[in-house]
């Protein structure tokens, strides 16, 4: 790694490599969504999803989106939009705003270790700030949770989620950092989906 260090946001030519770095971290845990699962993600946020660059190459991804608290991405279905109901008959949802999901974070394998992820949860964390988030959240995968209770997240084990994400899934959440100082070191993996499939390093 000579240099050249830029998280973007994600580009149709990025899709290739986006999909090969999930198969790569995910497909052995059997928490492997596949391209048209990850694109709908992206589709629904894609100011808080991004692309981390080294020298010039993408090498990381990120995707977040907004969810209400204590839910989460189901994995075994794309993101689809809400449709109209007729009027007075749809019950007002719990406002997304506050909440910005982290679902996947990874980080090329020979690129670990390095800090790079720091730089992705850094960038996550001043783009929640500047939308006015108050919480990320993530579920926390393959025995991630103790990864994430590091970096200063709380689990919610009473928090029910949809099948698909593994016996050991947890889902976790913290306060928006007041400023770079407070975001998550550098580490090993994040969780899936709701978590940061947990490619962080």
């Amino acid at each position: 790694m000579s240099g050249g260090i830029r998280v973007r946001g994600i580009a149709e030519r990025d899709w290739d490599a986006v999909v090969a770095l999930e198969a790569g971290a995910y497909t052995a845990l059997g928490l492997s969504e596949g391209r048209a699962a990850l694109r709908s993600r992206a589709d629904a946020s894609p100011d808080t999803c991004f692309v981390l660059d080294v020298d010039s190459r993408p090498a990381g991804y990120l995707l977040a989106l907004p969810y209400p608290a204590f839910r989460c991405p189901d994995l075994t279905r794309p993101e689809e939009p809400e449709e109209p109901g007729e009027p007075g008959e749809r019950e007002e949802p719990a406002d997304p705003a506050a909440n910005l999901h982290l679902h996947d974070i990874v980080v090329a394998p020979h690129l670990r270790r390095r800090g790079l992820a720091r730089h992705l949860l850094r960038h996550l964390a001043r783009t929640a700030r500047t939308r006015g988030d108050e919480r990320i959240s993530l579920v926390a995968v393959g025995g991630s949770e103790a990864f994430w209770s590091a970096r200063g997240f709380a689990a919610h084990p009473d928090v029910a989620l949809p099948d698909g994400y593994g016996p050991q899934a947890v889902y976790m959440s913290r306060p928006v950092p007041a400023d770079d100082t407070d975001d998550p070191p550098p580490g090993g993996t994040a969780p899936h989906g709701p978590p940061v499939h947990h490619e962080a390093s």
